[in-house]
């Protein structure tokens, strides 16, 4: 099935489509541990043998894979995602197919980000669940170049003036979006000068993992051909909104949304409660998993919108998750935004550990507190502390330190991914721990 599409599509069609449409080149891509493209190129006349067999490579190059004495891979492409890149050459075109990693005995790769989603949902689906639907926010920055951020305008949210040069740069971003098959449902400034964001239209939680790492593809390459450079990076500007990844998600049974209760005063079911309560449970857990870089805890502070503290609300920012206030004839809508990701991470690995603390909370019956409607960025610490509000871990070395110690992690990761991505990510926090920052020679050498 090609889910992009919603209809068949054999490898007979897509060798037919590269005949017709003169596609020379197919780049199988994938990524690595941190949620990196990883990508070859192959020619047409290797395509047919790529479809059946697969294409070896070495995997002791790619962050978080094998070790050298074990490196060889196959990459297995994905015939459903088979796209022409729309800003490549078009003479002799360039397509893409993402792979799924499989080991030489052809069994799926256990480091391989994808196949940790997969196993979510394969969990999801044995619990009698159809459907993970997410709908991402991404946001990101335009600078003038890599090296610096001078940024291109000085808009606000929403902001449609002469202000936002980047209605351009998003208005062509959109059409190669749609030309590779991902639904657009809006586009606009955001709050911080020269921050914009694409909203995508909900789909599986596979299908939009796929859909994020082109997204991020296809917005740094639009922007490049207009001579300028588009950024995820979690926080690139000191006393500006950082950026984030909300998360809009439900789970369906066929064409029925599990999370809607016309009975309960919140309009939640009781398998929505209990798979908020598991994301709310295990938040700190998966932390380093959606708040990935040392630069992911510069977002995650009070007071620029994004969400630091542990609780949920209907109609309140400042909660980790908002549930959207329920509009009669609306039942398909209700879902949980998950507000704490940010758009820098491996999307494959936080939908999984998403959807696996969720289904956690279903399978053990976690019981959901009370929602928190007031702004918690103006609480005291003691009335945070009667609620029995928590907060995310304040650093990357916290995070990992957290998620070390935890058997959801470890579990829903597996053992060769959670034990490849902790060593990184601690090594990652010891070599920005040393750093002697730009703060501190201005404040502290003139005095000490």
């Amino acid at each position: 099935m090609n889910r992009n599409t919603g209809r068949e599509i054999s490898k007979e069609e897509i060798l037919r489509i590269v005949k017709e449409e003169d596609v020379k080149f197919i780049r199988l891509w994938f990524t690595d541990i941190l949620g990196q493209i990883k990508s070859f190129a192959i020619t047409s006349a290797e395509l047919e043998e790529a479809l059946e067999n697969g294409m070896g490579f070495d995997g002791s190059s790619i962050t978080g894979y094998q070790s050298i004495e074990e490196s060889d891979m196959i990459a297995m492409p994905d015939p459903s995602t088979f796209r022409i890149l729309p800003w490549r050459p078009q003479e002799k075109k360039v397509a893409r197919m993402v792979c799924d990693i499989l080991t030489p005995e052809r069994r799926p790769y256990e480091g391989d980000p994808r196949y940790v989603l997969k196993r979510a949902l394969q969990r999801m689906k044995k619990m009698g669940f159809d459907h993970y639907y997410l709908g991402p926010e991404l946001e990101y920055y335009y600078f003038k170049s890599d090296s610096a951020t001078e940024i291109l305008d000085k808009g606000g949210y929403f902001d449609l003036t002469t202000l936002d040069v980047g209605s351009d740069l998003r208005r062509d971003t959109i059409f190669a979006l749609e030309a590779m098959g991902i639904p657009v449902e809006y586009s606009h400034h955001e709050v911080g000068p020269s921050q914009h964001e694409i909203d995508m239209k909900y789909a599986d939680a596979l299908d939009m993992a796929d859909y994020v790492m082109t997204y991020r593809v296809v917005v740094k390459e639009v922007a490049q051909k207009y001579g300028v450079y588009a950024t995820f990076m979690p926080k690139p500007l000191f006393g500006e909104n950082g950026s984030g990844m909300h998360t809009h998600q439900s789970l369906f049974k066929k064409d029925e949304n599990v999370f809607f209760s016309q009975t309960d005063k919140y309009y939640l079911s009781e398998t929505a409660k209990r798979f908020i309560a598991g994301q709310l449970k295990h938040a700190k857990e998966m932390s380093a998993i959606f708040a990935q870089w040392v630069n992911s805890y510069k977002r995650l502070v009070p007071g620029y919108e994004a969400p630091v503290y542990i609780a949920w609300s209907r109609r309140n920012r400042s909660a980790l998750i908002r549930v959207p206030v329920y509009h009669p004839g609306k039942e398909q809508a209700t879902r949980a935004e998950l507000r704490c990701p940010d758009p820098a991470c491996n999307p494959y690995l936080t939908f999984a550990v998403m959807l696996q603390a969720g289904l956690e909370g279903i399978e053990k019956g976690y019981e959901l507190s009370e929602p928190i409607e007031k702004n918690l960025y103006h609480l005291t610490d003691e009335e945070r502390k009667k609620f029995g509000v928590k907060s995310l871990p304040s650093s990357l070395g916290e995070a990992v330190q957290i998620a070390e110690e935890s058997e959801f992690i470890y579990k829903a990761l597996g053992k060769h991914v959670f034990t490849r991505f902790i060593e990184l990510k601690k090594r990652e926090w010891e070599e920005y721990r040393v750093q002697v920052t730009r703060y501190e020679l201005e404040n502290l050498l003139p005095i000490l």
